[in-house]
């Protein structure tokens, strides 16, 4: 398994899993074969047990868009499962190569009567893959029966070249039994497009069309604000030849499938004020329309309300719902928050800029250049705070493979495993697998937290230990017997306590002060340095001076989040 020692400067906080924003949609089956669109996700359940209620269902059959880069299916013909195209399941259990819907994807549903079925989806941003060359089968975010197919294809990219040219042509399932006319050929000035069904368009395109307005999101995870982002933008581009009036509203999020039911998320929205030069916030508690301009492009800026949540340990979500007023496209775009607390994974930097020997005040000393030190911190719901030496952060490998933080290599899932790419943290300058809880304050402004980490005669951490130096191996004359504590080396203790600060100590300037970067004062304390393996100090009250060498430390630290879970692999 190969992970990354990542420096401060290429850290990228890891979304955590978050129960998010739910969507019920219903679909009306015929008897035969139908298309269907999925917008949203499903995956959270099996397809045995989205259809487990529903004997009508026989087959589901999802549309994989060129599967190895080179074939291609050039006409909406009968499927197959010999085809790399296409991932089955069978109501019989003779084909159950598919095993979850997954959103923005394209299904064959065959059914033996004609049904509905209400599929519980995660909402997600429109998103559609057309292959350069071959045939599409696709769905869009489109009105339901209000637009025709030539109103809301004519900006892709001109209605002349592309999709409504001259011989294009457009197929959609009827029901019944498949055969020369089924899929059937549509007439797109008069086919109405339906938001839940998927077509068949055999065509030569490029590009990535999902709609005439289309929209830009950091994540798949829409408007996703987590514990500590307090300001999202959504590009929204007008790809049609006359302006558009959007309007832009907030729903709830229909209960998750674990049956909770999140609160929704305290939206506001963000105009910039030239006047103050700054952006006034204004909380959406109704629709509002914004205009963008013939193939014109504009920031819808929002930002979140955290006063207003008020359980920690909440995940708040709703959805913003986005039309336009010509009628073409319906978007529900995810929107995700959860209360600003401390909980996750830090990097901390240290700078050590101060030395001194605690049994001669006059011994201080300033270090010519700041001596850096790192640290891993993570805090739980529960504000339990703890000193990490090391960290991975990916999918676990227990039950589901949620994606958590283990300790242990051996509790993540590596590359070939896992769709989501394992991190590794590591702390260097302390001993490894050390993992020590301390509940002393909390990463409030104020307080302190203080740890004591032990440092053994023999870990490679040691400041008596050094790899080459014969003195100093730990072993005797003959370089093969392991001398014990006090032979070579002396057990250290470290007492490192870390005060936090509304505004940087050294005077500086750091966007994000107290909410995405949060330091203050650093001091730390170093016994047994005498040729004495001391006891450690109780980290309640300042250590007692051990030996001939007791030395203080003091500098600052800023420490940024890596992850938002909240609690490490047991």
């Amino acid at each position: 398994m190969k992970f990354f020692l990542i420096p401060l400067c290429a850290l990228l906080v890891t979304a955590a899993s978050v129960r998010a924003q739910w969507v019920d949609r219903t679909y009306t089956l015929v008897n035969g074969w139908n298309g269907v669109w999925l917008a949203g996700d499903a995956s959270y359940t099996t397809v045995e047990q989205l259809f487990a209620g529903n004997p009508a269902v026989l087959e589901v059959w999802r549309w994989n868009p060129d599967p190895d880069e080179t074939a291609f299916t050039t006409s909406p013909a009968t499927p197959s499962t010999n085809s790399e195209e296409w991932t089955v399941w069978k109501s019989d259990h003779t084909e159950q190569a598919l095993t979850q819907m997954i959103g923005n994807s394209a299904y064959l549903i065959r059914c033996k009567a004609a049904t509905s079925v209400v599929i519980k989806q995660l909402a997600m941003p429109p998103a559609a893959t057309w292959l350069i060359s071959g045939a599409n089968f696709l769905g869009f975010p489109a009105v339901a029966a209000t637009p025709t197919m030539s109103s809301y294809l004519a900006s892709y990219p001109s209605a002349s070249t592309t999709v409504l040219a001259p011989g294009a042509q457009i197929y959609k399932y009827i029901g019944g039994e498949l055969s020369g006319s089924n899929p059937m050929l549509v007439s797109a000035s008069s086919e109405r497009m339906d938001p839940n069904k998927a077509y068949w368009f055999q065509i030569p395109t490029v590009g990535n069309f999902t709609a005439p307005v289309e929209y830009e999101l950091p994540t798949t995870g829409g408007l996703a604000f987590g514990r500590s982002l307090t300001a999202i933008s959504a590009g929204v581009t007008n790809r049609s030849t006359t302006g558009m009036t959007l309007t832009v509203s907030v729903e709830d999020s229909a209960t998750a499938p674990t049956g909770e039911a999140p609160g929704p998320v305290p939206l506001t929205r963000r105009i910039f004020n030239s006047a103050t030069n700054s952006y006034d916030e204004t909380p959406i508690t109704a629709p509002f329309t914004v205009t963008v301009g013939a193939s014109g492009r504009l920031n819808l800026d929002f930002g979140v309300n955290r006063s207003g949540m008020t359980d920690s340990s909440a995940h708040y979500a709703s959805i913003l719902r986005i039309k336009d007023a010509a009628g073409l496209t319906d978007v529900r775009l995810p929107v995700s928050a959860q209360a600003s607390t401390p909980a996750g994974l830090w990097y901390v930097q240290v700078k050590v800029t101060n030395v001194k020997n605690a049994k001669d005040p006059s011994s201080g000393s300033t270090t010519s250049q700041p001596f850096p030190l790192v640290f891993l911190m993570h805090m739980d719901s529960g504000n339990v705070a703890h000193l990490l030496s090391q960290a991975f952060v990916g999918k676990l490998t227990t039950a589901g493979n949620p994606l958590g933080i283990a300790l242990r290599e051996s509790g993540i899932l590596g590359y070939t495993q896992s769709d989501v790419k394992p991190q590794r943290y590591v702390a260097p300058q302390l001993p490894l697998f050390q993992t020590i809880t301390r509940d002393f304050g909390s990463f409030t402004t104020g307080s302190t937290t203080q740890w004591t980490v032990p440092v053994a005669f023999d870990d490679e951490t040691n400041p008596f230990v050094h790899t080459y130096h014969p003195d100093h191996d730990n072993l005797d004359t003959n370089f093969k017997t392991a001398l014990k504590n006090g032979g070579e080396s002396y057990t250290v203790t470290r007492t490192c306590g870390f005060t936090f600060t509304s505004s940087p100590p050294d005077g500086s300037t750091i966007a994000g002060w107290g909410t995405t970067v949060l330091g203050g004062t650093y001091a730390e304390t170093l016994t047994g340095l005498g040729g004495t393996a001391p006891p450690a100090p109780p980290v309640t009250t300042p250590p007692t001076p051990v030996g001939s060498k007791y030395l203080q430390v003091s500098g600052t630290f800023a420490m940024r989040r890596i992850s938002e879970i909240s609690e490490i692999q047991p």
